[in-house]
């Protein structure tokens, strides 16, 4: 039995529950599991022994059937029910033998059964496997965890979501026609100040802006697409659709200007020379998987696409521009004034632009 221990590393010794109203069955337990390397929980009392769990979760639990007040079949069900901890082994350690009470302890979630008196190398090779099981599907969940971590550092949360969701059928080249907002946010004169300092200095004010600037985005339901340069590009209405993903985008413009003169406030003088160029167009757009199999780009694609980022050319410093289609789906919720029409290369007909100054 004491080889037990070395399936776990010094540091991670399994942390196993004994929850019997016996004390000499919870002695007997602790004493081979202790010998086998293992940390011992003991509990005598059923609802104890959950709120125990709930504490100090175990890698496995060895229950009793028979006890007062809540039983060992209820324990299991609460345990089994319950996400976070419904993956911890349980195995009944009980002097029931009929087949009715071992198909009870299946159907409340058991995962093995032991008959008293036991066979204690036979106890211990049922807890070595279902402790293999445990570390086993601790280590998927953090190879799980880590991928979410790399995923999210490339793509949208909510896009990681989805693909960890079903991965053969979102990691597939294709996109479907959505409704959306697109938005653009470049930072005006940045190209000056990019030739007059050295790279790290310019990547590092870079990063302090984004960092700040593109959780506005998330912040108000949108999805962030990609940084071109020193340009944001986002939208709003996939993957996941909102009630108003204009407004949304609207909000998220008007904040992240507030926040960019908050920024220039705070950076050295040589900065104030930035200045943040704002815009937003709403359309039919194709959204999904583009690139090829080896490597794609969850982004969003066409004419709604192209006009958004004229838009957000001709902005000044400070100025946030939207699309007439924008400006009607929020006109009741936004102060805006209404520009000149606007003639963009390689659009057949002029674009009508409003200025965006506030939320009513």
């Amino acid at each position: 039995m004491s080889d037990l221990i070395n399936f776990y590393s010094s540091s991670q010794k399994p942390l196993i529950l004994v929850i019997d109203d016996d004390w000499l069955n919870r002695e007997m337990l602790e004493a081979y599991l202790s010998s086998a390397g293992c940390e011992v929980l003991t509990s005598h009392d059923g609802q104890k022994a959950l709120d125990l769990v709930t504490e100090t979760p175990p890698d496995l639990v060895l229950l009793d059937v028979r006890m007062p007040g809540m039983d060992g079949y209820d324990v299991c069900v609460h345990l089994k029910s319950d996400p976070a901890t419904r993956l911890i082994p349980v195995i009944m350690v009980t002097a029931l033998e009929r087949e009715e009470d071992k198909i009870q302890a299946i159907e409340a979630g058991a995962d093995d059964f032991v008959t008293k008196p036991f066979n204690p190398y036979l106890l211990m090779a049922r807890v070595r496997s279902l402790l293999r099981v445990k570390r086993l599907h601790d280590q998927l969940e953090e190879r799980n965890a880590l991928l979410r971590q790399v995923l999210t550092r490339y793509v949208d949360e909510s896009i990681t979501d989805i693909i960890l969701e079903d991965p053969e059928r979102h990691l597939r080249l294709g996109g479907d026609n959505r409704f959306v907002t697109i938005f653009f946010a470049d930072i005006r004169g940045f190209t000056g100040y990019a030739e007059q300092h050295r790279a790290q200095a310019v990547v590092k004010t870079l990063n302090y802006l984004f960092s700040q600037l593109t959780d506005l985005i998330k912040t108000n339901q949108g999805t962030f697409d990609k940084y071109v340069g020193d340009e944001i590009m986002a939208f709003f209405g996939a993957p996941i659709s909102h009630e108003n993903d204009a407004l949304n985008a609207a909000r998220t413009a008007l904040e992240m200007q507030v926040l960019f003169r908050k920024l220039m406030s705070e950076i050295e003088g040589e900065h104030l020379g930035l200045g943040l160029g704002i815009g937003l167009h709403s359309g039919e757009a194709v959204v999904g998987n583009i690139g090829s199999e080896r490597l794609m780009s969850y982004t969003v694609i066409g004419d709604t696409v192209n006009t958004g980022r004229r838009l957000q050319e001709t902005a000044r410093p400070g100025q946030t521009l939207i699309s007439r289609a924008t400006y009607q789906l929020i006109e009741g919720y936004v102060g805006a004034r209404p520009l000149e029409s606007r003639t963009f290369a390689g659009k057949s007909a002029p674009v009508m632009v409003y200025e965006l100054l506030s939320l009513k």
